[in-house]
């Protein structure tokens, strides 16, 4: 089994840290139209029926409805300390080869 070295822990330190920063900056997040109704179709929502219902009379292309995501305020928090933690644990480990 491979060993978690330096660098891998300093990368997923980053990528929490900036994934943490991303969720602090946005309110909302609106999905496609596509997309709610992939989510509806593998979920087997009401929607995904609604929908294609909805499309045959309507005779468009896209479904009308789309899913609006509201992330939780901790979410952004709890992966910028996160990658804070990672990035200053890779910090403390020995440098690859030595």
């Amino acid at each position: 089994m491979m060993d978690i070295t330096r660098n891998q822990f300093f990368f997923a330190g980053l990528v929490c840290l900036l994934m943490g920063f991303q969720f602090r900056l946005i309110d909302t997040v609106e999905l496609t139209p596509e997309f709610t109704q992939f989510l509806a179709e593998r979920v087997g929502h009401p929607l995904a029926s609604v929908s294609a219902a909805t499309q045959t009379l309507m005779q468009s292309d896209q479904p009308p409805i789309t899913k609006i995501l509201r992330p939780p305020e901790f979410l952004g928090w709890a992966l910028i300390s996160m990658g804070c933690v990672l990035v200053l644990h890779s910090w403390s480990m020995k440098k690859p080869g030595s």
